[in-house]
């Protein structure tokens, strides 16, 4: 055999040896360019929604397409344990390798079928504990309350603030004492009064609280913790100011304000590349805030004055710079201190212990 010849083989066998470490190290680190990453979602509602569940779908719809990955959705899940089951059973069926549980109750009633699949990848809206390969993951949606209530205290003329709550959970909890922490920064002797609904979603209990709130007890503004925008509906219809939540209610509410808003599409895509990227459940608990842009307030109406955006800006920088809300010196409406002077409240409390109301807020069944 010539040199030609010789050199020609050698150039043929090293190609080849490196095409083997090629697919091996492909292999090795999962890569499979014969298929695509499959992302579910679980949600409580429908994807055309214009509020929580519509907002999750969009934001996993954008991070699922600029990261190359398919999106398979399970929409109109109720908070029912074999219904969510099997929704994950078919996710699962279907190739999925990544569940999101856009639900505050998913996680707790699917706890089995997170176990049973021990292959596959979940994270939830909630705040415990749960199996190796389950991770939560929210955003401080009570920053962007707090925010709203300064925006309603600065409108408010009566000094009464009704708040229309879903159910007492952490979650609502936090963000209720939150608003009431930012009403009374402004008004430190209004009144936060609060109906339950026991609901995610009913119209018709939303707009009996919200009639309630201000025929009974005189609120000149109300907000609410709800999927939909019905309370600022019915607010509207009764004369009175509102804050959204999800989404603007401009168009709903000629005494609409602002909003406490979520940007689902940088959070979603960031916990989806921490999948993609062999990092999945390396953090358990996401917590993303305002520094993110993950939460905020929306556009302000022409109704807000420029002092109340100044007084605004000034909250919203300081709690950018670290300042911590639930911070100081701060009572509960039973006359307790649960925070003192110098100190915080730590995230473990603000997320699994907020059974307590803080002064000022006013509870009616």
């Amino acid at each position: 055999m010539n040199h030609s010849k010789k050199s020609q083989w050698f150039l043929l066998i090293s190609a080849a040896v490196v095409l083997v470490i090629i697919i091996i190290i492909l292999v090795v680190v999962g890569m499979d360019f014969g298929s695509t990453t499959k992302i579910g979602l679980i949600m409580t509602g429908s994807a055309s929604d214009s509020g929580w569940n519509g907002m999750h779908y969009s934001g996993v719809r954008s991070a699922c397409d600029k990261l190359g990955t398919e999106l398979i959705l399970k929409e109109n899940i109720p908070e029912d344990a074999e219904q969510c089951t099997r929704a994950i059973d078919e996710l699962v069926a279907d190739g999925v390798q990544m569940v999101m549980l856009s639900s505050y109750g998913y996680p707790e009633i699917a706890t089995e079928a997170i176990a049973k699949y021990t292959d596959v990848v979940f994270y939830g809206i909630y705040s415990g504990g749960g199996s190796e390969n389950m991770s939560s993951y929210f955003g401080r949606m009570y920053q962007a309350r707090y925010l709203s209530g300064i925006v309603a205290a600065k409108q408010s003329a009566t000094e009464s603030v009704g708040y229309v709550a879903a159910m007492p959970n952490n979650e609502v909890n936090r963000g209720l004492n939150a608003f009431a922490l930012g009403v009374r920064s402004v008004l430190p002797e209004a009144e936060v009064h609060v109906i339950w609904t026991n609901s995610w979603d009913d119209a018709d209990a939303e707009k009996a609280a919200v009639e309630r709130l201000v025929n009974d007890y005189g609120a000149d503004v109300i907000a609410y913790h709800q999927n939909q925008s019905n309370a600022a509906e019915a607010a509207d219809a009764l004369g009175v100011y509102s804050i959204g939540y999800n989404q603007t209610a401009i168009g709903l509410s000629d005494k609409y304000l602002t909003a406490a808003i979520w940007n689902w599409d940088s959070l979603y895509y960031e916990i989806i590349r921490e999948y993609i990227q062999g990092r999945a459940n390396s953090v358990k608990h996401h917590w993303f805030g305002i520094e993110m842009g993950v939460v905020g307030l929306a556009e302000y109406s022409p109704l807000v004055s420029d002092d109340t955006k100044q007084v605004v800006e000034k909250a919203k920088d300081s709690l950018i710079s670290g300042e911590a809300v639930f911070s100081g010196d701060i009572f509960d409406n039973n006359g307790n201190r649960q925070c003192t002077e110098g100190e915080s409240i730590s995230d473990s409390i603000l997320l699994e212990k907020m059974d307590w109301f803080v002064n000022g807020v006013v509870i009616h069944e």
